[in-house]
């Protein structure tokens, strides 16, 4: 919202939502209509067309935010070395509302305007006339606007909006108020019109034409150089017909420079180039070096988590992941990335952090939740993390966290099936296990008398169990499968507290990663606590009984850790998971030991080592 907002900043279908596209649902309701009832000779397929168009126009800017979120996880060549936060992605998560009110104007257009009907598919005319008249008159009366728009009075009105993002996506090249994108709207149509009116119009030159302002601006808002030396190199001219990503980041970072919208011409002639334009463009593509210290390690769950992944849909991974039933549509999109995975790599760079001087990455597995209960695909998978292990050892990575990946002792033993075949590992290897107890541990309720024990056992889980059997807590298990297990790992003066409970009486339930049923959770008394212990969260069956469920093992993450855009998994905004944070804290401490297989930290110092980084426990228990 610009600072001091003026007259139509206000999107007309603000109010309606995600429901917003229903604004559009009559008219193409109506061009369907008519396409299908009318005969053959009378048939235009120019109306038809709006739709479909309007669908590549949402395709293309969402193959720019995937491809600038991705590149900008792993590039060196970053222009603007800062990172973006929740409070930008959320200003800009109504990026599509100018494809709308174009739609809106595409079909009023399309009913009383001259010469839109029965377009031929080219005309080399109409090309040549939308060119001459896109360099002219459009560049010329934009650069001129765009001044105008630099004043303080429209400035703080209007202007003030795009300007708020110094660090630029590519969709942040359309987040403007309304009332600006009108005016836009009017000088991109004057070569159209033109056309119109001059019978020279054709359906390949207007698609062409305002696909290629969707690609330039764009490209322009890029936070990496995209435009390669050899251009300018070969064409010296080039460069007073098109801007580059640093040409216009030096706009967003000066503000009274570099007013041009795609050829930088008007700058040269009006005296507004920023000096430092070429030097800038330079250095973008030297780039810095960075190596990452900590790499995250993490996979998508189901096949719709792929599109909370940060490269993917920006709204939904800003926001905790749940299921949306039009996602389940796009299914092919999730295999498709397996497939092209696993054909040129290993793994994905989806996110980069900064905490202080350390560098975080995670990279993503390109395998879901399913594989991982597959035993056919147990030896691919290990291979995947051991080629990950190795290209974060080769880049000199200090710590990687397992996250996700540590599915327990039948997979890979806790992550310690790695080090047995590399003994002599440099770069170490941190499940999380030792913080993720800590954290379940300080979640108890104080003055807990007894627990109860449900789902699988793991690492996590037993060494919950002995610590609170060394507390005098009565643990209750409900299999006797598990209570055997417990046994094998719990010293023998302590199964004193270890029970085979059948009574399901007691009010906090530590809950392993096997699902917790309807009907388990419904013998659970009134006022259950259900704390999870793996990183998958039961999901809420009861809504009559005042239970509380709790997040996964988390910790709310301090503001040093920055470019943090995305939620992790379930967990709420700026909270990070326990698993996460351990990988952070092993590096930030400089531990030397690995923590896989059976290796367990003193949790009470990896604890203690957590909140003296800023990390802070979940005090409220925030609900799922």
């Amino acid at each position: 919202m610009a600072s001091k907002p003026g007259l139509l900043t206000d999107w007309p279908w603000q109010k309606l939502g995600n429901m917003k596209y229903v604004v559009l649902a009559p008219w193409v309701v109506q061009s369907v209509y008519s396409f299908v009832t009318k005969e053959d000779k009378e048939r235009d397929i120019t109306n038809l067309l709006i739709f479909p168009f309007l669908l590549w126009r949402l395709l293309h800017s969402q193959l720019w935010i995937s491809l600038a979120r991705y590149h900008s996880a792993k590039t060196k060549h970053r222009i603007v070395d800062k990172g973006i936060e929740f409070e930008q992605v959320d200003r800009e998560r109504n990026w599509d509302d100018q494809i709308i009110l174009n739609g809106l104007l595409y079909y009023i257009g399309f009913m009383y305007l001259p010469g839109v009907s029965r377009m031929p598919i080219w005309r080399w005319n109409g090309f040549v006339i939308t060119t001459l008249l896109h360099m002219g008159p459009v560049e010329f009366l934009y650069y001129w606007f765009h001044r105008a728009l630099h004043h303080h009075f429209l400035y703080s009105r209007y202007h003030s909006h795009h300007h708020s993002s110094i660090v630029t996506e590519p969709i942040t090249a359309v987040i403007h108020p309304f009332a600006e994108h009108v005016v836009y709207f009017l000088l991109f149509a004057i070569p159209i019109l033109t056309m119109l009116f001059t019978k020279t119009a054709s359906v390949g030159v207007i698609v062409g034409y305002i696909t290629y302002i969707d690609f330039m601006n764009y490209m322009g808002h890029c936070n990496f150089e995209l435009v390669p030396k050899w251009v300018f190199s070969i064409f010296p001219f080039v460069k007073y017909l098109m801007y580059t990503p640093s040409f216009h980041s030096l706009h967003h970072m000066q503000f009274r420079t570099n007013y041009s919208l795609f050829m930088p011409l008007y700058d040269y002639i009006y005296g507004t180039m920023d000096k430092s334009t070429d030097k800038l463009y330079e250095d973008s593509h030297k780039g810095r070096k960075e190596t990452p210290d900590v790499v995250h390690l993490i996979h998508p769950t189901t096949l719709q988590s792929f599109y909370h992944l940060p490269p993917a849909i920006s709204s939904l991974a800003s926001e905790p992941y749940s299921s949306r039933w039009y996602l389940s549509m796009l299914w092919p999109i999730p295999y498709g990335f397996l497939l092209f995975t696993s054909i040129f790599g290993s793994t994905i760079t989806v996110e980069r952090n900064i905490f202080d001087k350390l560098k975080l990455q995670t990279w993503a597995i390109p395998r879901f939740s399913f594989h991982y209960s597959s035993s056919s695909q147990k030896d691919s998978i290990n291979s995947l993390i051991e080629r990950a292990i190795f290209e974060a050892k080769n880049e000199g990575v200090k710590v990687l966290s397992l996250g996700l990946l540590n599915q327990g002792e039948q997979f890979n033993g806790n992550g310690e099936l790695y080090l047995h075949k590399h003994p002599n590992l440099k770069i170490r290897i941190v499940d999380g296990s030792s913080l993720a107890v800590a954290v379940v541990l300080h979640s108890i309720p104080k003055g807990t008398k007894q627990v109860l024990l449900s789902g699988n056992i793991s690492k996590v889980v037993c060494a919950i169990a002995k610590n609170l059997c060394e507390r005098g807590i009565q643990v209750g298990v409900v299999c006797k499968d598990n209570y055997d297990k417990l046994k094998l790992r719990i010293p023998t003066e302590l199964w004193i507290n270890l029970l085979i409970s059948t009574s399901y009486t007691q009010k906090v339930w530590l809950v392993g990663d096997r699902e917790l049923s309807e009907k388990e959770q419904r013998r659970a008394p009134e006022g259950t606590h259900f704390i999870p212990c793996s990183q998958f969260p039961p999901k809420k069956a009861v809504r009559n009984k005042d239970c509380i469920y709790y997040t996964t093992p988390a910790m709310l993450i301090p503001k040093a850790l920055q470019n943090v855009y995305s939620c992790e998994n379930w967990l709420p905004r700026r909270v990070m998971s326990a698993w996460r944070v351990a990988g952070i804290v092993h590096a930030l401490e400089g531990w030397d030991a690995h923590e896989c297989g059976d290796i367990m930290l003193d949790t009470q110092k990896v604890w203690l080592a957590s909140l003296s980084h800023g990390f802070l426990p979940m005090l409220d228990h925030p609900l799922i």
